[in-house]
């Protein structure tokens, strides 16, 4: 460990160890990485990615920390942050490249301010571009597949490659990202030119709709199941009884019940029982199985059965 910890201290200047995970997840849970890297540039991204393989480094890619949940554990391996260095967003007429490190608020601002629309259903997702491309994230009837043109990845040999929209492969909370274990640098944007007022009347609306009905007063990872065919988590989730029922610190939302939230000093552990207390009870009930829509990261005891 500490010959590759030298090594990679060549490839970067931003390395830490021992970092608490919950200073970088939305749930403020998780104990600490092993490794924490900061790369500031796309060749350093490759050249930690590179060393990680070639040392057989386990690695995580992070963004914002919005739909994760890190064990108390905390993570045997090598977080890779995505940060400030990947935020730049670049409009040109209505095409918008964002960076994968720039958040869905600031894209979507960005696009009102330069009168394009599309993106609004996004301006309240607390993610990154990055993750949403990951998990083809969606709110309020819109999802980054309607939206995205292309995307730019490095592949798990630290190869840059460009990617379009069928290339992608997106589906509901699903893209091809994980499977080929790529890592989303740079995505592209193809918006509609509209009216800057109407725009921004559109994603205040949907602020307004949000504070009035999810908990945003609380740490989450948003909606933690994935919405079931046919169904509606969080409705099931309701019907079960289920609503304010907590295990310690975690608690199913009593203002949606699609929603686990750290109502105060949750652990990991906490979290994950809740979840599974509401996926059996929903699946005794109903026969409807949830499916996390959450990323798990690091040792639970028992594992998460999906």
């Amino acid at each position: 460990m500490d010959l590759f910890c030298d090594r990679l201290r060549e490839v970067s200047d931003n390395v830490c160890f021992d970092e608490p995970m919950k200073r970088h997840t939305t749930f403020q849970v998780g104990g600490p990485a092993d490794v924490f890297v900061t790369p500031q540039t796309t060749s350093e991204l490759a050249a930690v990615i590179r060393l990680c393989r070639e040392q057989g480094k386990p690695y995580f890619i992070l963004g914002n920390g919005s739909n994760l949940l890190v064990s108390d554990k905390g993570y045997r391996g090598v977080v890779i942050h995505m940060s400030r260095a990947f935020e730049e967003i670049t409009i040109r007429e209505n095409r918008v490249l964002v960076g994968a490190g720039a958040t869905l608020s600031k894209t979507a601002a960005k696009a009102c301010e330069a009168g394009l629309s599309g993106l609004e259903f996004a301006s309240g997702i607390p993610g990154t571009l990055g993750g949403a491309m990951v998990m083809n994230a969606g709110a309020y009837g819109g999802e980054m597949a309607q939206v995205v043109s292309a995307a730019t990845v490095l592949t798990k040999d630290g190869e840059e490659k460009r990617l379009d929209h069928a290339e992608l492969q997106m589906g509901y909370r699903k893209s091809c990202i994980l499977p080929m274990e790529y890592i989303v640098t740079e995505v592209e944007l193809l918006l509609t030119p509209g009216d800057r007022e109407e725009i921004r009347s559109k994603i205040e609306d949907l602020a307004a709709r949000r504070k009035e009905k999810q908990p945003l007063e609380y740490p989450s990872a948003g909606s933690t199941f994935k919405r079931p065919e046919g169904y509606f988590a969080g409705k099931l989730i309701m019907d079960a009884g289920l609503r304010g029922c907590s295990v310690g610190g975690a608690c199913v939302s009593e203002k949606h019940c699609g929603f686990v939230v750290n109502r105060g000093g949750a652990t990991a552990a906490e979290i994950l029982e809740l979840c599974r207390k509401v996926r059996g009870q929903v699946f005794q009930k109903f026969g409807v199985s949830l499916e996390l829509e959450v990323r798990l990261l690091g040792e639970f005891d028992p594992p998460f059965e999906r």
